[in-house]
């Protein structure tokens, strides 16, 4: 029997990024092969986008967010190799980005994607309300209506964050039209699951509309501020101590530990299967 070969992902990595190697791990864990791949590399060549199925942007400070989170990276992005990332798009291959990496593809405009378009902004994420950077743990409520590929079968989930600009912005049009499209993929959640309803700091930043992360009408162009790849493990998790005490004393089981984030990078392997 021939072997089947893994789903290619590639990972962005460079000029002050630093989420690469977690993001790769976390890819591997979920049966891609991951690979490193420096921004130069795609702008001079020597690397194709045409040999990968995922592009992930990550997270990070990509040019010590100079100019704003993310501009940067996108501007030289888009004016070098703009027309590959969106021909990479649209023959139904899979983009994510996370933390930096939505703030770039935002300022990329591959999302919202309204209407086939992956060039055009209408959308930002800018300072936290609370005035300074944020390092916590999230509850994220998934919509399951929602196209997005990466949160499929997911309803909530428990992540890191960790950013000072990440209130998600828009005009009452957009963010109308985002909601009744369903791509408001997941929204910042009460540890319940309830809505957050703007309150500090299960939104911790003040994002329009409780918007944690968006995808594209298609679902395979998504972007979120938490981590997931930072949950590649229970043991990453803050109340795993207390979770380990609760199994021995029988008060919870191993089905009843929250899901790793690792779920989001399974979906995007197995959307190829």
């Amino acid at each position: 029997m021939t072997k089947q070969k893994k789903i290619k992902a590639l990972v962005l990595t460079g000029y002050g990024l630093n989420c690469d190697n977690e993001t790769a791990y976390a890819l591997t864990l979920a049966g891609a092969d991951a690979r490193r791949v420096h921004i130069n590399a795609l702008i001079d060549g020597s690397v194709s986008l045409d040999d990968f199925k995922i592009l992930v942007f990550g997270g990070g400070f990509s040019w010590g967010d100079d100019h704003g989170a993310g501009v940067v990276q996108a501007v030289r992005m888009k004016h070098n190799i703009g027309e590959p990332i969106i021909r990479f798009v649209e023959t139904g291959n899979l983009v994510m980005g996370i933390c930096n990496g939505f703030q770039t593809i935002v300022n990329l405009g591959l999302l919202p994607g309204f209407d086939n378009n992956y060039q055009t902004r209408s959308l930002a994420l800018t300072y936290n309300d609370c005035g300074n950077f944020r390092d916590d743990w999230v509850t994220l409520a998934i919509d399951e209506t929602s196209p997005c590929v990466f949160t499929k079968d997911l309803t909530r989930l428990e992540l890191p964050i960790r950013h000072g600009e990440g209130k998600f912005v828009g005009d009452s049009e957009v963010i109308a039209r985002l909601h009744d499209d369903h791509q408001i993929a997941c929204r910042y959640a009460m540890p319940d699951g309830a809505p957050a309803d703007n309150q500090f700091p299960s939104n911790p930043n003040g994002s329009i509309a409780d918007i944690a992360g968006i995808c594209d009408p298609t679902g395979r162009v998504f972007g979120l501020m938490p981590h997931p790849e930072a949950f590649n493990h229970i043991t990453n998790h803050p109340g795993w101590p207390r979770f380990k005490e609760s199994i021995k004393r029988g008060r919870m089981t191993n089905a009843d530990l929250p899901v790793t984030g690792i779920r989001m990078f399974e979906n995007a392997v197995n959307y190829f299967a």
